[in-house]
């Protein structure tokens, strides 16, 4: 017995050093460490060093702490694969929850909702289930709730309206059901996206939805069970919101008014109840489409000014109507000495600028002052800066800005709207990174409703717009990476580095960027002009299928403005040799300047048009088949390739004298080489009205086969 006892002192001392250990830790990080006991699997030690012995947890992956105190737990994309422990509850002043992207499960601890100072909760793309607990009502901060891709149902609980400052509500892609709560218009007035997409609600549409006027991205209600009219008042939504109502069981005639008008079928299809335009089916004659109406909508219980029966039939009396015209006038008065007076206050102020704002100006003859805008009293991002993090625009790719900013880079080229880098993550995940500059600070919500309408284009032929990235001093668009380059190389590449591309590879990328141009002209719900087309900024495939790029970009870097430098700040560390390496010259050579590709009529009129862009793929076309760049040169004067080509067809020259040299032995294709000449020179007809629409050249180029190489 006595020989046991060293052993069981052994043991005793060692459990109480285990106590001192786990005692060591403040409340929060053994409220941390009870998560971390309820995660089952780590794949990545993503937890590792979630240390039981440290005094406070402000060290551990993905915890930020303010004041020593927990504020942010982000654990995106990391595969973990457990349940979420009540233990999270206890963390006061956690603001920003994000579990993105893991293999979580089971249903949502109450104790989660009483964290009354959460701002940030995404639980995107786990396997939680169950429903979501009335208590969501306490998270009075809250302005970014995303549950998306994950198995939740039931309805959605009344007390959701309490979150009054949510900017983005997203539970799309789960199995919610019942009616949505009555409220949500009227009381989430500050929502500018909400996507309750692939669920099975039912019922009505609540008329008060109408009142959501601050939507900037999206309003998409599509994939559910919702029947019965659509109500007028979505006409008040703001026109630049991407609406998407396809796919219920919606019927009766679509109103035509505010921002339902101008938009297309593809907002509607998958209702076969619904009629009116822009559909094809026609309502019948008892159920006639709302007529046109600039008047906005106005709930039943709107009050009347003044109390007088409209019904009535009574008019306005003489004495009323000059009342009204008297005050008209005098309005109008004021309002030009107001804007006379302010014009001459920015005029004193433009002539007298600081570096950080505009400061008092006084005259020497005299004391002059200029009450003006300091530039720290203009609208920011400061006060929602939690907000404005990488936004994913897709649910197949999952990575975080962390990933993101550490992962190697090389730079693929520069442009006049920014560096393009070619991004590898940790994962082996390869992207495309554009940067777009550092200004335009006040202008995310413009940013972000065109960012989010070009994320929703998706074609074949289309470059897809993976994410986003915004903040003050940085902007970036995140592209899948095509690992063929651009056409541009594959046509003016170096020897040796580009195998010349075959007759049918030739028309393979005609036919599929023609495709890319039909959809953006006729099918894309804001009918996009891509502006801009050009060989560099058509990317290749594997395969060599064709993807067109950049259309939106103009818009977007316009509202960006500058120059960014997070990239260049995470990135400053690769090596000139590395980078060099993946630069494709061409990019900035004269054979992709812009200005060759653009139509005649770009000189006069500064908006783009369709035929713009038919004008741009005509030039594509000659370069395609002769391998020239756009400025030809003849003797000692150069001409475009359009009069190159022109002054071929008076000269009568031979088709071998034309050709790329590549393609003259392809001789049995001579026929179809002449007819896509002929499409080419139709295009680039200096008169717009006598160029065919993308449609038409698309269907031409159907009727020529495409044989294997």
């Amino acid at each position: 017995m006595l020989a046991l006892l060293p052993l069981f002192l052994l043991i005793l001392c060692h459990c109480n050093n285990y106590v001192v250990v786990v005692s060591s830790l403040n409340d929060e990080g053994i409220a941390l460490f009870s998560f971390k006991q309820s995660i089952k699997l780590d794949p990545e030690g993503s937890l590792n060093n979630w240390n039981n012995s440290d005094d406070n947890p402000c060290s551990w992956n993905g915890i930020t702490c303010k004041q020593q105190r927990v504020v942010t737990v982000s654990i995106p994309n990391k595969k973990l694969s457990g349940f979420l422990s009540p233990s999270l509850g206890s963390l006061s002043e956690l603001r920003h929850l994000n579990l993105r992207s893991n293999s979580l499960y089971g249903g949502l601890p109450s104790q989660l909702f009483k964290l009354k100072r959460l701002q940030i909760l995404v639980l995107h793309g786990n396997s939680f289930s169950g429903t979501l607990p009335f208590e969501v009502g306490n998270l009075e901060y809250l302005r970014n709730l995303d549950f998306s891709h994950n198995f939740f149902n039931g309805s959605l609980p009344l007390s959701l309206v309490q979150c009054k400052r949510l900017r983005n509500l997203d539970i799309s892609h789960n199995n919610f059901s019942g009616f949505l709560p009555v409220g949500i218009g009227e009381n989430l007035v500050l929502l500018q996206k909400l996507d309750i997409s692939y669920n099975a609600f039912g019922g009505l549409i609540p008329d008060d939805l109408g009142y959501l006027s601050n939507l900037q991205g999206t309003f998409d209600l599509s994939h559910n069970m919702f029947n019965g009219s659509i109500p007028a008042s979505l006409g008040n939504l703001p026109e630049k919101v991407y609406i998407d109502l396809t796919y219920n069981n919606l019927t009766g005639p679509i109103p035509q008014n505010g921002a339902l008008i101008n938009r297309g079928p593809t907002a509607f299809i998958g209702n076969p109840g619904l009629c009116g335009p822009p559909l094809k089916n026609l309502c019948s004659s008892d159920s006639e489409v709302n007529p046109p109406s600039s008047l906005p909508y106005l709930p039943d219980n709107y009050p009347l000014q003044g109390g007088e029966n409209v019904g009535g039939g009574r008019g306005l009396s003489k004495g009323t109507i000059v009342a009204i015209v008297v005050s008209d006038v005098v309005g109008i008065c004021v309002i030009g000495l107001l804007f006379s007076y302010c014009y001459s206050r920015s005029f004193c102020c433009g002539k007298r600028k600081e570096d950080r704002g505009y400061g008092l100006e006084k005259g020497s003859g005299g004391r002059k002052e200029c009450l003006c805008f300091r530039k720290d009293e203009s609208e920011s991002l400061s006060e929602n800066a939690e907000q404005y993090d990488l936004v994913h625009l897709d649910a197949e790719v999952a990575f975080d800005l962390d990933e993101l900013l550490k992962a190697s880079a090389f730079v693929l080229g520069k442009t006049g709207i920014g560096i393009v880098y070619r991004v590898v993550l940790e994962d082996g995940l390869i992207l495309a990174v554009r940067r777009l500059g550092e200004g335009g600070s006040q202008r995310f919500k413009e940013f972000q409703t065109e960012v989010e309408a070009i994320a929703k284009l998706r074609h074949p032929n289309l470059v897809t717009l993976r994410a986003y990235y915004w903040s003050v001093d940085e902007k970036l668009l995140i592209y899948d990476f095509l690992p063929n380059g651009n056409l541009n190389a594959a046509i003016h590449g170096k020897p040796g580095q580009f195998n010349p591309l075959s007759w049918s590879m030739r028309l393979k990328i005609m036919k599929g960027v023609a495709k890319g141009l039909v959809y953006l002209h006729e099918y894309s719900p804001k009918k996009y002009v891509h502006g801009d087309l050009k060989p560099s900024n058509i990317l290749l495939q594997h395969d060599m299928e064709p993807k067109i790029s950049d259309f939106g970009l103009g818009h977007l870097a316009h509202i960006a403005g500058g120059r960014g430098m997070v990239m260049e700040k995470h990135h400053r560390r690769q090596n000139s040799t590395s980078v060099s390496s993946e630069v494709v010259p061409t990019l900035t050579s004269v054979a992709s300047s812009s200005a060759y590709y653009q139509a005649p009529e770009a000189l006069k009129v500064l908006k783009p048009s369709q035929k713009w862009d038919v004008y741009s793929y005509g030039m594509i076309l000659l370069q395609l088949m002769t391998g020239r760049s756009p400025l030809v040169q003849v003797g000692n004067s150069e001409m475009d390739l359009v009069h190159w080509m022109q002054l071929c067809i008076q000269e009568k020259k031979p088709l071998s004298g034309i050709l790329d040299p590549s393609l003259i032995q392809e001789t049995d294709k001579e026929e179809e080489m002449i007819a896509v000449l002929k499409i080419a020179m139709l295009c680039t007809q200096s008169t717009p009205d006598r160029r065919p629409s993308m449609r038409h050249v698309s269907d031409a180029l159907e009727k020529l086969p495409l044989s294997c190489d």
